[in-house]
This record gives C-alpha cells, sequence and structure tokens, in this order.
C-alpha cells in the first residue's frame, strides 16, 4: 500500500491549501526530482559526452543512468533501446518521420487518440498518399477487436494506438491489437503518455514496437521523455534530427551516425531534465507502480461513483472503475464546462481541467460536444478526502 502521508510530505506544493486534480495534464513533482536536477546545475554543470575533465565525466555518467533507469521501469532490453526525447509528442513525430511510406501503405489509429496520435497520421498520409483507417469505439471507450481484426491487413504499415485515453482513462486492450497487427507484419506505436505513469508497463510482454511517453506525466520534469524503439527497429528507424553527438565519422561528402540512443539525440539535451527523469523512475519504483495502479482503481471507483449520484452530472467512459485509471471527466447539465472548472478553482480551490482535451474528433464524433467537458484526473499523491470535497462541490455547483 502506499504511504499517502509520507508521499505528501514529498509535494511541499500541496501544503497551499489548493486540490490538485489535473496530474493527467501534467503530474507535480516531489522533492527528490527536484534535489536530483538542481544537483546537476549545482555540482557539475557540464556538456555530456564531450570533454574529458571531471564535471563533464559526472554530467555523462549520471545522464546515460537514467537511461538505464527508464529502461528498467519498462523493461526494455537496455538503454540503447530509449530515446530521450522532450515528450511523447516528439516519438510519435519522430516515428512518423522515419519510415519510407508509400502511397499503398495504411495506417491504423482509433477515435479516441490525443491529437498527437491523430494528426501526424493525417500528415503522413496527406504527404504521401497514404490511407488512415480509425477505427470507432463505444461511448465508453471499449473497443470490439473484431474492428481491429477487419481493418487490419497485410497492406497496413502502422497501428497507432493509445495505451490509456486521456479523455475516458479506458484502459485499451493493447497486447491482444498488437497480436493482430503483427500477425500481418504490423508495426505498432503505443502513445504511453497516460499509460506509463499509471500502470506497470512492460515493453517485452507487450511485444511492441514503439513506445512514446512523457516525463512531465510521471513526477518528472518538463522537457523529458522518452521513446523506447524494439531491438528489431532500431537501425531502421531514423533520427527526426542529426548533428552534434549523432554522429561517429563526418567526411565532406558523408556521414555515418552513432548507434542508439545517441543518434536519436541530436545537439545538447536536456540534461538536467533527462537526469530528473531517472530520479522520478527511482521515485515511482520506490512505492511501487502495481500500489499506484491499485490507489488509482480506489480513487477512481469513489470518483465516478460519486459523480454518478449527483443529479444533472453525466459522466463519460466506462463505468466499471477496473476499465480506467484515476481520470473522469463529466458535465453539469448544460453548463459550460469552463464555468465549471473555473467555479471549481476559484470557489473551491480545486483545479480540473475543462474543454477538448486535444480530443476533437472523440468529442465531435462521440459525443457531440462543442465545449468539450471537465476532466478531473488523480495521481498517487490524491486522497480520498479530496475526491470527497470535489464531490460536493460538483454537487453544489450542479444545485445552484
Amino acid at each position: 500500500m502506499l504511504d499517502l502521508n509520507s508521499i505528501r510530505n514529498d509535494f511541499p506544493i500541496l501544503n497551499q491549501g489548493f486540490i490538485y486534480l489535473d496530474s493527467a495534464a501534467s503530474s507535480l513533482t516531489p522533492e527528490q526530482v527536484i534535489i536530483k536536477e538542481t544537483e546537476f546545475y549545482r555540482f557539475y554543470r557540464a556538456n555530456i559526452e564531450r570533454g574529458v575533465h571531471r564535471w563533464s565525466q559526472k554530467a555523462s555518467e549520471e545522464y546515460e543512468k537514467a537511461h538505464e533507469l527508464v529502461s528498467k521501469f519498462i523493461n526494455a532490453s537496455g538503454s540503447e533501446n530509449i530515446a530521450m526525447l522532450r515528450n511523447t509528442t516528439e516519438g510519435i513525430n519522430l516515428v512518423a518521420n522515419s519510415l519510407d511510406w508509400k502511397k499503398e501503405d495504411k495506417i491504423v489509429t482509433t477515435i479516441i487518440e490525443h491529437h498527437s496520435n491523430f494528426i501526424t497520421w493525417l500528415r503522413v498520409c496527406q504527404k504521401h498518399g497514404c490511407k488512415l483507417n480509425v477505427v470507432a469505439s463505444t461511448p465508453e471507450g471499449i473497443f470490439d477487436l473484431n474492428d481491429f481484426e477487419k481493418i487490419i491487413d497485410d497492406n497496413t504499415r502502422l497501428v497507432a494506438i493509445t495505451g490509456v485515453s486521456n479523455v475516458l482513462g479506458v484502459i485499451t486492450p493493447l497486447k491482444d491489437i498488437i497480436q493482430i497487427a503483427h500477425e500481418h507484419g504490423t508495426v505498432v506505436l503505443v502513445d504511453g503518455a497516460q499509460l506509463v505513469p499509471h500502470l506497470k508497463t512492460d515493453v517485452k510482454s507487450l511485444d511492441v514496437d514503439y513506445l512514446s511517453f512523457s516525463g512531465h506525466k510521471m513526477l518528472g520534469p518538463t522537457g523529458s521523455g522518452g521513446l523506447y524503439i524494439a531491438d528489431e527497429l532500431l537501425e531502421q528507424t531514423e533520427p527526426l534530427c542529426i548533428g552534434g553527438g549523432t554522429i561517429t565519422n563526418v567526411n565532406v561528402d558523408s556521414y555515418e551516425l552513432a548507434t542508439s540512443p545517441m543518434k536519436f539525440e541530436a545537439g545538447t539535451p536536456a540534461i538536467a531534465q533527462v537526469i530528473g527523469l531517472g530520479e522520478a523512475c527511482n521515485y515511482l519504483n520506490k512505492h511501487g507502480i502495481d500500489n499506484v495502479a491499485n490507489w488509482d482503481h480506489v480513487l477512481a471507483k469513489k470518483l465516478v461513483e460519486g459523480l454518478l449520484e449527483i443529479d444533472r452530472v453525466k459522466v463519460y467512459g466506462p463505468l466499471d472503475p477496473k476499465q480506467r485509471v484515476g481520470l473522469a471527466t463529466f458535465n453539469i447539465g448544460d453548463m459550460n464546462p469552463h464555468d465549471v472548472a473555473l467555479t471549481l478553482d476559484t470557489e473551491f480551490n480545486i483545479g480540473v481541467r475543462s474543454g477538448h482535451h486535444c480530443a476533437l474528433p472523440l468529442m465531435k464524433e462521440l459525443f457531440q460536444l462543442n465545449e468539450g467537458n471537465v476532466r478531473a484526473s488523480t495521481y498517487l499523491y490524491n486522497t480520498k478526502t479530496e475526491i470527497d470535497t470535489l464531490l460536493m462541490a460538483v454537487e453544489k455547483i450542479a444545485n445552484q
């Protein structure tokens, strides 16, 4: 079980009397990560892999260690499988721009995707003449695997799917979808922005080809994230940028790229942020990602069941809390969701998200919501009392 008192002591930002329920947008950062990041600036602030002096050597050592920590966190074969990037979006775009697309290629994605895992593929299709197929779900975000079996064929070059919806909180059946895709020799990219922070993610067990994720959603610094690349794709995956640090040799008429992960990390990277992300993995390992997932389930159950009991409140996503992480979206009658969010902030000291959550196709196709909805999202530092306070506030707003 999680020791909530100990955890909350690691987040002094929570001492302001403000209830933070917007971790799906960006999680808070514990003191251990902040200290580790500032340690770089205070004690060995130097560039990496370029100098023989002690500060450069120390910075390089910590940077490489962070690769190893992130690699182990998702059970990758090694640090060479992890390209340190800025966020999930950059990882998705790296893959989109690295493949040699042909007009006959098909790309399969779904209606519940974040824009980053949707418009990226629209652009590929517009540029190369490929075809994009969008798999529908139920209003709860539940998929029929038969739909994937019907649409994925030998011409399908890529399946791009989220591990957890940032709007519905629903957990997708990744393993089954990946198996269907691989039966046709199709590569699978998973948007792990909401998956990796909340559920144990084992890339070997999933047999996933690409997994992109963000550090800022898993207690790490902003500007940090990673792209997992399976062993068999390391050589053929092209970097998004090349330059300093990405090569082993350069002649006046040619160059040779370095091996992974160096070839994907052009120029001076976000050294402090990457080191901080490694420490975030340490923190989550210390408390146990399975314990995080179990607490998610407890809070999701309380949140969803409580919202369902309030008149005029409509809840989106699966009603079974076991099918979602600690995230729920809702609307109150015909109220504008931004007005609800603003009221929660100004009158009740509660921070939530409102709007389309970067998922307009889902909002338009499944719910016909012009203004979107309100999203409350939890993490390991949230309490049952905070959920009770939110539910009380929503009920008061609904009864006004």
